[in-house]
């Protein structure tokens, strides 16, 4: 750990931590931050830190409760970092249970991290596998699947969601894939003006676990 002089007070039961612990820390200037996190956005402080390697799907499931409400996100191609930030913030704003990391999807980095601002320490990331696996997976947990399209019938809103849904969210451009699409329990529309046809990826997740978290919350 590094930190700057004037945090060491915001810090003093991490740094005894490290005393305990026997893991090593420095006051450091602004100047050896920036390098050390290679970006001026450090807060005055620096971990070095092992990455934990997410769990796979399987293992997840495992663990989740027998009964009650769930939703969580299933992603594929979703590559930008930012996006993925964000939908781990609205993620864990409506108490999603889960991000699960389809092919092509981006992987936690700092970026999304830094975006997420929180939420990656709180919201389950979960790396799924093969598609049809993955659904089998799910649906064997109780797990509907939805997906979204802006052609489908009902709109969100008007569309029936059972207590434990797993989204299925496709890349930033093209959406979902048909074939993914075919493959969900369910497609939903999130109905607006038309002016636009789409909503931003990031945006669009926090209008469906709205909704969801709307009428399952406990």
């Amino acid at each position: 750990m590094w930190l700057a002089e004037a945090r060491v007070a915001d810090f003093r039961e991490a740094l005894a931590w490290c005393a305990r612990q026997r893991i090593g820390y420095r006051i450091v200037g602004d100047d050896e931050l920036a390098r050390l996190a290679a970006s001026q956005h450090h807060e005055g402080i620096v971990l070095d830190l092992r990455e934990r390697a997410p769990p796979a799907l399987a293992a997840w499931l495992r663990g989740l409760p027998a009964s009650g409400p769930l939703q969580a996100l299933w992603l594929h191609g979703v590559g930008n970092p930012h996006n993925l930030g964000a939908i781990l913030r609205s993620a864990a704003h409506f108490g999603a249970a889960a991000v699960i990391a389809g092919a092509g999807s981006a992987r936690l980095s700092g970026a999304a991290c830094r975006v997420a601002e929180g939420a990656a320490e709180s919201v389950p990331f979960v790396l799924g596998a093969d598609p049809a696996d993955d659904f089998q997976r799910l649906r064997a947990a109780g797990f509907r699947l939805v997906a979204t399209s802006s052609h489908a019938d009902p709109s969100l809103h008007a569309a029936e969601l059972p207590p434990r849904v797993a989204w299925l969210i496709g890349a930033e451009s093209e959406g979902l894939d048909a074939r993914l699409q075919a493959a969900a329990d369910a497609r939903v529309a999130i109905a607006g003006t038309g002016a636009v046809e789409s909503l931003n990826v990031s945006a669009a997740v926090a209008v469906l676990l709205a909704e969801h978290w709307r009428r399952h919350r406990r």
